[in-house]
Order: C-alpha cells, then sequence, then structure tokens
C-alpha cells in the first residue's frame, strides 16, 4: 500500500483525489507538517497567557457573543460545546465517499500549520482516513459562510466519543468506536473547535465528486453526440477546422477536433447527403459542449485552489507573531463555481435531449421511435418524454445558489454564500445528466443500427459494441427502466 505524504509541497489535484480513494492509499504526515503544526499550537498556548486582550474564538464566544471574554478555565469546555451545539445538521446522509473526501480535506488544510490543532487531534483525524471510519454527517445546514458549520461539526462530533460513524458499513457509535480501537477521546484545547467547523470542506468535497464526474460526463458528451450526428445521417462540415479557428474558444476547437476524429472513416459520412443542414443540436456541438468544457476548466481551478488553502478561522502566523481574524471560510468562490458547474452540465443534458427528440423524429429515413413496427409498438417515444422531465428539472436546479443570503447570528454574519447548496444541487444535476445521456447513447445506438449494413467509424463502432455488451437492440416494446440503469452505468464506470 503507497501513502501518499500530508506535506505542504504535496499539493491536492483533483486527479490525486481520484487515486487516492480508488486505490484506497493510506495518509502519512510528514515530520516538517508535524513539527509545523506542533510549532503553531505552541505559540497559540503562549500566546493566550501573554494576551490581555480578547481574541475571537479562542477566549471569547462566537458569532455574535464574540465580544463575551471566557475564563481561561473553561476554553476546552467551549470548544466542545462549539461542535456539540453546532452539530444540527439534517436532511440525507452524506454519501461515503464525500465523507470520506472531506476527511482528506480537512486534514490537508489543518495541516498547514495555521490553525493552532493539537498534532494528536489531526492524527485522529488521519486514523479516521486510514481506517475507513466515516463520521455520519447531514446535508442540510450549511450556509456555506463562517464554514460549513452543521456538517464538519458532524465530521468532529466522534473525535471525542460523541456523534455515529459508518465502520466496515456498519452505523455504529462513536463510543464503540473509541473501545474498537482503545482509542481515548481527544480532549479539544482552545480554538480546536474552531478550526474543525471552520472552513469549505464540505462545499469542497461536494465539487471534488461533482468535477471527477463532470471530466467524464463530457467526454461522454461529444463522444455520444457523434453517434447520434451518424444515426441522424448528419454532415461533418460544420466540424470543419478552418471554422473554429477563426473564433478560436479553447473548448470549441477541442470538442471540433475530437468530432472530426470520432466520424473519421465512417461510411455513413462517405454516403452523399440530401440535407444542406443540421438543427443547431448537432451542427452546434464544439459551441455548446466545448463551452462546458472552457466552464469545467474554470471550475476546476477555483477548486483546486480552495482545497490547497487554509480556510478556518481566525488564522495563526507564528512567524509574523499574530492571529489575524479575517473571513477565508467564506464559501463564495465556490457558490459562483459550483452554480457555474450545474449549468455547464445542465446544458451538456439540454442539447443532448434536444438529439434523442430528432432521432425519434421518423426523419432521414428513420423509423419513428426507433422501431421497426411502430403502431404496435411505441418503440423509444417516451424514453424522450423522460429525458425532457429530467432537463426540465436540471434548469430547477440551475437557479443559483450563489445570489441568495441571509442574515444570521444577530447580524454579524450578514452575507454568506450559500455554497453548500450550490454543491448538493449539482450532484443532483451531476446524476441527472448521466440519465440524460444514457437515454442518448440507447437512441443513437439503435439509430446506427438502422443504418446497417452502412456503419460509422472505427472508434464510434467500437464503443457502440461496448455498449451492446450491457444494452441489445431493441426489436419490440419492453421494459426501458433497466436499459437506462445499464446505459448509466456503462458511462459511469467507461
Amino acid at each position: 500500500m503507497i501513502n501518499y505524504i500530508i506535506d505542504n509541497n504535496n499539493l491536492l489535484s483533483i486527479e490525486v483525489i481520484d487515486q487516492l480513494i480508488l486505490k484506497n492509499s493510506k495518509l502519512e504526515l510528514s515530520v516538517q507538517t508535524k513539527k509545523n503544526v506542533q510549532d503553531c499550537r505552541i505559540f497559540l498556548d503562549n500566546y493566550i497567557l501573554e494576551a490581555n486582550r480578547p481574541v475571537y474564538g479562542i477566549n471569547t464566544g462566537f458569532g455574535s457573543l464574540c465580544n463575551t471574554k471566557i475564563d481561561h478555565k473553561d476554553l476546552g469546555t467551549l470548544q466542545e460545546n462549539l461542535v456539540r451545539s453546532h452539530a444540527c445538521g439534517t436532511g440525507e446522509e452524506v454519501p461515503n465517499k464525500i465523507v470520506k473526501i472531506m476527511l482528506l480535506l480537512k486534514i490537508k488544510g489543518l495541516s498547514f500549520g495555521h490553525s493552532g490543532v493539537q498534532l494528536q487531534t489531526l492524527e485522529r483525524l488521519v486514523d479516521f482516513y486510514n481506517n475507513d471510519v466515516l463520521p455520519i454527517i447531514y446535508s442540510q445546514g450549511s450556509l456555506g459562510a463562517s464554514g460549513d458549520l452543521a456538517p464538519l461539526a458532524h465530521l468532529s462530533l466522534p473525535l471525542f466519543g460523541e456523534g455515529e460513524v459508518y465502520y466496515k458499513g456498519r452505523k455504529i457509535s462513536s463510543q464503540l468506536l473509541h473501545q474498537f480501537f482503545n482509542w481515548q477521546p481527544i480532549q479539544l484545547q482552545s480554538k480546536e473547535g474552531l478550526a474543525l467547523l471552520n472552513g469549505t470542506q464540505f462545499m469542497s468535497a461536494y465539487a471534488v465528486e461533482c468535477l471527477l464526474n463532470a471530466e467524464k460526463i463530457a467526454a461522454h458528451a461529444t463522444r455520444i453526440a457523434a453517434c447520434s450526428l451518424d444515426g441522424f445521417d448528419g454532415l461533418a462540415e460544420p466540424f470543419d477546422e478552418l471554422l473554429h479557428n477563426i473564433r478560436n474558444h479553447f473548448g470549441q476547437n477541442f470538442v471540433a477536433k475530437q468530432m472530426r476524429e470520432y466520424l473519421n472513416g465512417s461510411q455513413i459520412q462517405a454516403k452523399k447527403k440530401e440535407q444542406v443542414q443540421d438543427p443547431y443540436s448537432f451542427r452546434c456541438i464544439p459551441q455548446v459542449n466545448g463551452t462546458s468544457i472552457d466552464a469545467i476548466n474554470y471550475v476546476k481551478n477555483v477548486v483546486e485552489t480552495e482545497i490547497n488553502s487554509v480556510t478556518d478561522n481566525p488564522t495563526i502566523f507564528p512567524e509574523h507573531n499574530k492571529i489575524i481574524s479575517g473571513g477565508n471560510f467564506h464559501g463564495q468562490c465556490l457558490a459562483v463555481a459550483l452554480d457555474m458547474l450545474a449549468i455547464a452540465l445542465s446544458e451538456l443534458g439540454n442539447i443532448s435531449e434536444r438529439r434523442t427528440y430528432l432521432l425519434i423524429s421518423g426523419q432521414r429515413g428513420l423509423p419513428a421511435f426507433l422501431t421497426a413496427n411502430p403502431g404496435l409498438n411505441s418503440g423509444f417515444m417516451i424514453l424522450q418524454y423522460t429525458a425532457a422531465s429530467i432537463v426540465s428539472q436540471n434548469k430547477q436546479y440551475c437557479s443559483p445558489a450563489s445570489v441568495d443570503s441571509i442574515v444570521s447570528s444577530n447580524g454579524q454574519e450578514d452575507h454568506v454564500s450559500m455554497g453548500a447548496n450550490a454543491a448538493t444541487k449539482c450532484l443532483k444535476v451531476v446524476e441527472n445528466v448521466y440519465s440524460v445521456l444514457g437515454i442518448e447513447l440507447i437512441c443513437a445506438a439503435q439509430a446506427l443500427d438502422f443504418r446497417k449494413p452502412l456503419i460509422t467509424s472505427t472508434k464510434l463502432e467500437y464503443f457502440k459494441n461496448q455498449f451492446r455488451n450491457r444494452v441489445p437492440y431493441l426489436e419490440n416494446d419492453t421494459y426501458l427502466h433497466p436499459h437506462i440503469k445499464n446505459a448509466e452505468k456503462f458511462l459511469k464506470e467507461n
């Protein structure tokens, strides 16, 4: 088992996280990381003893209680009370994979040595990650500012023996977990609860998961579009390099090149065409899909910056003898990016549904609803209904969360990002687009089969044949739900 070293010089990327989760790699704190964390804690302890003034969240209350001074002997209790009182999430449980990413990102954020946590606290989080101890977290409760307070409180409760976790597929109490590993509960010290709860790791973990899927979805969307274009007997002319060079957006040029490569050698393309133009959903694939790819690349840059950042508050700078209370926990950058990502993915679904509609419309020599015996068979008529329903739901999910805000904490926290809502609904868009693309692929493969004896390109024929191992050619009406689920599974696994 290869360990991943947590160190300031090792920056996380979306691809690195994917491999860490896929290979079940273990984490290890570097010697320098341990020293940075310990030095920061020593500085903080000395600072508190020497300070003759209140320092937010360390020897004061929180939020609008920031002016309430706390006695030195109660500083540990203050931090545990903070975690308990903030663990008030609700809604669905966060998927285990996202919880594991949250643990990784929280470990990374605390490892820089600007948060003041005890080394043993950080090491216990590493123990959780390495042993697949996954705290039970709920999807609702974060405003996306002051950090993801409620979700991160649920993440932190098991450190001192409260809350519940999943371990080896079972939901168990944290007390039972501690008994199993013979762990002593962590006694939180000054500032630690705030360091654990402040941060954008809930939003960021969802963003990582959405991006991992977004890149796969974007790749499939263009490949499936090429299958549909040949199935519809469409024109390759709109993908000419000359056309796209004079506009020169990266994503547009990238998709146009992909379309040329996918269609190269197609017997269907070699056949003389009767039509002069195709509808936009075919002709404008590079312009639409390319824009989504550009948006995904922007979001990836934002997220990779965020997951390698310190986002708790206040932030400690031992080398400058400073503790600064600021707003690095504010999730606006993620909220806007996640709204953009949801829109970009939704558009891949929107244009996909339009191609599905055309494929079943009985045009260009294809039978109505892609069935050999229309009338007796309804064929794929209602597949398009399903896709239409899903893309309309996506439009509702794409109402931006980042333009919303609501005052909290007696007005102290008077602008919030709503990035957590942007994150959870973006994941719903991800799942929906898999369904819509799966439906298009069912129709595109069926249309290509109706073009025989002409066949598409070698690349697309191989892709279609792979798909046929999951979803067969459908001659007569059948129960379609399992085929949709198999199509979704095919896209997620390839």
